[in-house]
């Protein structure tokens, strides 16, 4: 089939791409003496022509990876070959970094993901493996002739996600392709073809073929988008994350005549949006932990709902029993053991604001508040005011001025007292002395003593310390 041609528009992108990277006209043109064919492939070509900016370059070639290197030797900057036993060698070259394939024609067994390796003959062939006909298209260089067997420019125009082959036989050489989907659709704001949602949702048990690590990193790059929710829904509707985090879809909770809760499911799309419009508390980069935890916040509410009497329906400890169940799934999804500790935290304390009333709270309570937290405090603090997805505008306004008055005591506390490192007035070695005792399990219960005085009065002299651990001391007290 003929090839679509760019506009002026489009071409003027390219070259752009083009004149943002010399090395890339001098790469195609060391291939191009020695023989071989070299294009630009997959995500430069898309994010170029979507007007995004990009830093990975990929690249097929008809050369073998030892003939790859034999090439680049000399050319590039350094050089890595980890991805060799899949055709792969990767350079870097100046301020660029380059990974050029052989061609590719994969088989793939049915019962894993990983494909038999296969070098292709062909440019057209190798892009009719990819993921989406968006990601199929290429640039041949030095020339710069656009490639685009597939249709992947008409795709760019409709934001539309299709598949070169049939998506069914798509899906089935690498059902982790379903969770590509989503991500694409969160990170281009693109729609999933009809046929792609439709093998997405009947082949959805596939996916329990791809390692927890490769589904926890889709999952990850869903979330890190620009337009999460996009992607979640599609994961939700299509029955995938009932595979992979089935507290997600477990929020949609079927909700009795008089609607007499939230709908948990679309609220905890709102606190991640509203979360993520507070992210710039936390720096310039999304926030992983952040995002985990103002999706997963509620997990617990399936778990505890109740309707009680006078028709009310009620989630208590819903938060305990939320920070259990995030261990128990972030486990089983292999996040490391601190991104766990500190999502299970956040969802633990997403509530503890709540008793803080219209600022009853003691100085004691505060303390305790940002100890609770520890590290977390931030992004407490934004969740917390995330979490408020009320329509009633005068409420709304009146728990941020709260939470406001909230942060302006712990800032002022914290001045103070040095919130965020609160430890006993005393050291281990000052109780011993004090005591006159020996390291064993006394000192472990004399220093939480201590720390809870801490936290109760805030800080006290060493003098005034000592003499309330001798008061608190069995052998200190007369009989």
């Amino acid at each position: 089939m003929p090839m679509p041609s760019l506009s002026a528009d489009q071409k003027a992108l390219i070259d752009g791409l083009f004149d943002k990277v010399p090395a890339l006209d001098d790469l195609g043109m060391l291939f191009e003496a020695a023989g071989h064919e070299l294009a630009l492939v997959g995500g430069p070509v898309r994010d170029a022509l979507l007007g995004r900016p990009g830093n990975d370059w990929d690249f097929a070639t008809s050369a073998t990876p030892e003939q790859v290197e034999t090439l680049v030797s000399s050319w590039a900057d350094a050089l890595w070959d980890m991805g060799r036993e899949f055709g792969t060698i990767g350079l870097h070259k100046d301020d660029a970094q380059f990974e050029i394939t052989t061609y590719r024609s994969d088989t793939y067994d049915p019962e894993s993901r990983k494909p038999e390796v296969k070098f292709g003959d062909s440019l057209e062939g190798d892009l009719s493996r990819r993921d989406f006909a968006v990601n199929a298209m290429a640039i041949r260089i030095p020339g710069r002739e656009f490639v685009d067997p597939f249709g992947g420019l008409d795709d760019l125009t409709a934001a539309l996600l299709r598949t070169p082959v049939t998506a069914e036989q798509s899906f089935g050489d690498d059902p982790l392709r379903m969770m590509r989907a989503a991500r694409f659709a969160a990170q281009l704001d693109f729609r999933a073809a009809d046929d792609v949602v439709e093998a997405m949702t009947r082949m959805a048990d596939r996916i329990s073929i791809v390692s927890a690590e490769r589904i926890r990193d889709e999952f990850n790059k869903v979330l890190m988008s620009t337009q999460p929710s996009v992607g979640l829904r599609l994961l939700v509707s299509t029955g995938l994350a009932e595979r992979v985090i089935p507290e997600l879809p477990a929020l949609i909770l079927e909700r009795d005549e008089h609607h007499r809760h939230k709908d948990v499911y679309e609220h905890s799309l709102i606190v991640l949006e509203q979360a993520m419009a507070l992210e710039h508390r936390l720096g310039d980069a999304p926030d992983l932990v952040m995002r985990l935890s103002a999706l997963l916040h509620d997990i617990g509410k399936p778990k505890t709902r109740r309707f009680v009497d006078g028709g009310l329906v009620t989630f208590h400890h819903h938060d305990v029993v939320g920070a259990k169940l995030v261990r128990k799934r972030m486990r089983t999804m292999r996040y490391s053991n601190d991104e766990i500790d500190q999502v299970a935290t956040l969802v633990e304390l997403h509530l503890r604001f709540h008793g803080y009333g219209t600022g009853e709270w003691t100085d004691s309570a505060v303390r305790r508040y940002v100890r609770d937290a520890g590290s977390q405090i931030d992004r407490l603090h934004i969740l917390t005011r995330a979490d408020s997805t009320t329509r009633n505008q005068k409420k709304a306004n009146r728990l941020q001025r709260t939470y406001d008055a909230l942060e302006a005591r712990i800032a002022v506390l914290e001045e103070q007292e040095e919130l965020q490192s609160i430890r006993p007035d005393l050291d281990g070695n000052q109780i011993m002395k004090i005591l006159g005792v020996a390291p064993g399990p006394e000192i472990g219960k004399a220093y939480k003593f201590l720390l809870e005085l801490r936290l109760e009065n805030g800080p006290m002299s060493e003098d005034d310390a000592a003499t309330a651990l001798r008061a608190w001391h069995p052998s200190s007290k007369t009989p």
